[in-house]
């Protein structure tokens, strides 16, 4: 049990410690995890120091090592994996989408099951009934690769969502298509008919998707009663969503998969107040299980397993990625209204995760019992499938889709939640240096100065969901709440953590610091402080009524930031500052240092209001202000 105890913790420093590596690196996480596998199975052997004694030669580490629990840990990891793809998916994201996604998925899907069993069977060389099952399980496209995918190339809303869709909606169809296959070629042996294995499987998966909408409806009607507190509503949440996958799988093999995702589905569309936090929960624990789940797979691995694949593999994986892919996407989209720089990004983009590992390990070992030898080669032929499509579609996203048209090529935009003078004052001159920025307020009246600045707004509620599908905020890399209403700009700042970052959100202070504590909200539910003296936004509204100013200065050998601070004497705040292209705003929590080569936007008291002395070296500063023009343009 202690080693059992030690192997868990190394699994999930690998699986984390890989997670937090891509993020540093801006790596698909998905590679690095599996890298991390490999090297402490197969490669290292360290979870061979693990395994039981009696154990048998050549045995898969990890099966010998979680024993009868192997097979349930991995299947609970992909229920809530789906589950959480599931709650993703809102039917209003569909507007203007419905043909292509359901093109992708009738008749996308049997072209591709067709093509992919084809190509398994004519050059990766497995007999045909394991190449019907292994195309089935090649359908799935990977909602837990592609969503950071999405995030990552700054995608317009479109493609994404089509791929987004795609990845989730076919994920469980592909699993299905793999347990019809399966029932064919285990339930036939047994006597059974062509049409009482296919009437069974139907029913089976009808009974399923109602079992998944009345879980789902049932969650969404006690939450919405307030049937439970909100501090039990994740885990009654989770627990419901593993007793829905087992019932599920009672009444056919593996339709739990069909039945988690029909439950998310129907809790993403059915408007309760507290969705966005069970989304967060969710997404927590994906993470973790996919981590540690992946790793699992891939120290599963052995030296026997790989070895038994040849050089055909690699003939499969250009197959698989240049003529079935894109195939299967220009047929099933004719006629969809699709253009084609869409189709050809789509027909590209297609990375496998892990419900096409995990499903090829369970279906390999079960037909190695069935008989079926070559069986064996689906889990190192799925490993190939997940490299070759993260690495490569991974890396070539974002340039394609620049290439293409379909991605921003601006750097990381500004958004501002909140109109007022000075906020207008601010984007103004944002835009004048380049730098994308919109500003969004609930206020037509409030948005005028801004408009008149030719800055680019938003009238309406940032927060509401409408606003999805008129704000793409994959253009935007920092927020900055800067409204009159602390709560508001606090509820802003919390909402969209999640989707850019809580350390690239500002807010403003409505009021002053020094009011009362009671009435200041908890630092849990704010961003960061903006401006290094976290001046109120009545403070920023008054220097503006009296004149200050935003100036722009490039700091160099020749004007060093000592000279630069002294110039500009006690009276300023440096609002960003711009390094290596690289944008950072002044916190309270995070004070600025410039460095020489630092591009600086400081907001300061207009020179007429300061001392003869001071207004010279006022002019000293602007001489570096006009060569910065000159360097960003």
């Amino acid at each position: 049990m202690e080693n059992l105890v030690l192997a868990i913790a190394i699994i999930g420093v690998l699986g984390i410690g890989a997670q937090w590596l891509a993020w540093r690196l801006n790596f698909p996480a998905i590679v690095l995890m599996a890298i991390a596998g490999v090297l402490a199975g197969p490669v290292l052997g360290i979870f061979d120091l693990f395994v039981p004694p009696d154990t048998a030669p050549g045995a898969p580490p990890m099966e010998a090592l979680f024993g009868d629990f192997y097979r349930p840990i991995i299947a609970v990891a992909v229920a809530v994996i789906l589950f959480e793809g599931g709650l993703q998916l809102n039917f209003s994201e569909l507007r203007g989408l419905t043909r292509g996604v359901r093109r992708m998925v009738f008749p996308g899907v049997p072209i591709a099951w067709f093509l992919g069993a084809a190509a398994t069977y004519l050059i990766a060389g497995l007999s045909w009934q394991v190449s019907l099952l292994f195309g089935g399980i090649m359908v799935v496209t990977g909602p837990t690769v592609i969503i950071p995918l999405l995030r990552q190339s700054k995608l317009n809303p479109r493609p994404a969502t089509l791929l987004k869709w795609e990845g989730i909606v076919n994920d469980p169809i592909g699993a299905l298509l793999a347990v019809v296959v399966y029932e064919f070629l285990v339930i036939g042996e047994h006597g059974a008919t062509s049409g009482e294995i296919v009437s069974s499987l139907l029913l089976a998966a009808l009974l399923s998707a109602g079992l998944g909408y009345a879980f789902g409806t049932f969650v969404a009607t006690s939450f919405r009663r307030g049937w439970a507190p909100e501090y039990l509503k994740p885990p009654i949440l989770l627990a419901l969503v593993l007793v829905c996958f087992e019932l599920a799988n009672l009444l056919q093999h593996e339709a739990g998969l069909l039945s988690v995702t029909a439950m998310g589905i129907t809790l993403a569309n059915s408007k309760i107040a507290s969705i966005n936090e069970l989304r967060l929960f969710k997404e927590n624990i994906t993470v973790v299980l996919v981590s540690g789940v992946f790793v699992i797979l891939t120290a599963n691995l052995t030296v026997q397993s790989i070895g038994a694949l040849d050089w055909s593999i690699f003939w499969f994986l250009a197959t698989m990625l240049f003529v079935v892919r894109p195939l299967t996407v220009f047929i099933s989209t004719i006629g969809s209204g699709l253009p084609w720089k869409e189709r050809l990004l789509v027909g590209w983009i297609a990375p496998r995760g892990i419900v096409a590992v995990a499903v090829s390990s369970f279906f390999g070992a079960s037909l190695m019992a069935e008989g079926y030898i070559d069986g064996g080669k689906l889990i190192p032929l799925a490993f190939g499938m997940v490299f070759a499509t993260v690495v490569l579609h991974g890396f070539t996203i974002a340039p394609l889709a620049k290439a293409l048209g379909l991605a921003s090529k601006e750097r990381p935009g500004v958004l501002i939640v909140g109109a007022s003078p000075f906020s207008a004052a601010l984007s103004g001159k944002l835009k004048e240096m380049e730098i994308p920025v919109m500003v969004a307020d609930t206020s037509w009246r409030r948005l005028k100065p801004v408009r008149l600045a030719n800055v680019e707004t938003y009238y309406g509620e940032i927060l509401s969901e409408v606003t999805e599908h008129h704000v793409d905020l994959n253009r935007f890399g920092y927020l900055l709440a800067l409204g009159g209403n602390e709560s508001h700009n606090a509820l802003v700042a919390t909402d969209l953590a999640p989707e850019l970052g809580r350390a690239a959100i500002y807010q403003v202070n409505a009021r002053g610091k020094d009011e009362e504590d009671r009435k200041a909200l908890s630092y849990t539910l704010q961003g960061r402080t903006f401006l290094h003296s976290g001046a109120a936004l009545d403070e920023l509204l008054r220097r503006h009524y009296v004149g200050w100013i935003f100036q722009r200065t490039k700091l160099s050998e020749e004007y060093p930031p000592e000279q630069y601070k002294k110039d500009l004497g006690a009276d300023f705040e440096i609002v960003l500052l711009i390094r290596k292209g690289v944008i950072t705003f002044a916190s309270r929590e995070v004070p600025i240092k410039p460095e020489i080569g630092d591009t600086i936007l400081a907001y300061i008291p207009k020179p007429a209001d300061k001392k003869p002395e001071k207004q010279l070296k006022e002019n000293k500063a602007d001489k570096p202000e006009q060569k910065s023009d000159k360097a960003i343009s």
